[in-house]
């Protein structure tokens, strides 16, 4: 069986989200204890429920952006091929990235080497051990290097059609023109965001990954339970 590695974020009250989104809520509903009033099961085995409410935009939390995300005419994340979001895929080791810094083409190029895969269709993570310095303090929401104009072009000209990073963004945040995304939009790929124990991954060659979204509709993204798979 294959080792998995869970790179997914666990939704808290009030977890660290993106500058420009609202925090989530994620509250108790219904309680074992208030749920006693209702007298529920029989006297001799008596039955007690608990639910929780939870409240978020589409892109807090360990989250996949649909091609509408930036694209008005691009499909919505419950119009995406299921099979896009799942495949063969490589941890690339960007940790000397600065925060703020630019992962260009020349640090791809060389991450890529030190992996020994050559990428080619694959799905690309990117390790800059943003999570691990910051998480869960806020600061993890304004830190994150961003992937430049170049380098989201090379990734998509070696046929991956999905990359991934930690932290809020593949675009840093003191950027207003947001290269990544614009190239996204345009070459018809997306990516995830806030993934996490991305340096699990860091060594182990070519694995199996899957972040299927939720079947929501209309969404401009969805949260996703993100998984490595390694033989």
């Amino acid at each position: 069986m294959p080792r998995i590695i869970d790179l997914s974020l666990k939704y808290e009250d009030r977890m660290p989200a993106h500058k420009g989104l609202h925090k989530p809520f994620v509250l108790p509903h219904l309680t074992h204890e208030k749920c006693k009033e209702q007298n529920l099961g029989t006297p001799e085995d008596p039955l007690t429920f608990a639910t929780s409410f939870f409240a978020m935009n589409d892109h807090i939390g360990t989250h996949v952006d649909a091609f509408y995300h930036t694209n008005p005419k691009g499909q919505t994340v419950d119009q995406m091929d299921l099979a896009m979001f799942m495949g063969k895929a490589v941890c690339l080791d960007l940790r000397h990235i600065p925060d703020l810094g630019d992962i260009d083409i020349k640090d791809l190029e060389e991450a890529e080497d030190k992996a020994r895969v050559r990428i080619n269709g694959h799905i690309v993570l990117i390790c800059t051990g943003l999570h691990a310095r910051y998480y869960p303090d806020d600061k993890v929401s304004h830190t994150n290097p961003g992937i430049t104009y170049a380098a989201t072009h090379w990734l998509a000209d070696r046929g991956s059609r999905l990359h991934g990073v930690e932290g809020p963004s593949t675009d840093k945040p003191t950027d207003p023109t947001f290269p990544n995304h614009r190239v996204c939009r345009d070459r018809g790929i997306t990516h995830y965001e806030w993934l996490c124990n991305l340096e699990s991954l860091v060594g182990h060659g070519e694995f199996h990954f899957q972040g299927v979204p939720l079947f929501i509709g209309g969404g401009s993204g969805s949260p996703v339970r993100a998984l490595a798979f390694l033989d």
